[in-house]
């Protein structure tokens, strides 16, 4: 008895698999998959635009209007640490 109940989910299975294929094959399908690449290309295309012109309004502010350099730390000096005044 499983083994009639696997055998008739896995033709099932296939059935549907082979449907779905041959749909894809067929001159609709092919239609539908065209446009669906289409979508999916203008979707990233549109993505693509916006990023890049996000990234150049960073760069042109960055190019244009660098950020102020910070003044440069001066070295710790001997005397601005205690010292050890431990034996030696």
């Amino acid at each position: 008895m499983v083994w009639l109940a696997a055998g008739a989910a896995a033709g099932a299975y296939a059935t549907v698999k082979a449907r779905h294929a041959a749909y894809r094959l067929s001159v609709p399908g092919m239609v539908d998959q065209a446009a669906a690449l289409g979508t999916g290309w203008r979707e990233f295309a549109g993505e693509m635009a916006t990023g890049m012109a996000s990234r150049e309004a960073q760069l042109k502010t960055h190019l244009l209007d660098p950020p102020q350099a910070t003044p440069a730390r001066r070295p710790a000096l001997e005397s601005d640490h205690p010292k050890d005044h431990g034996t030696s």
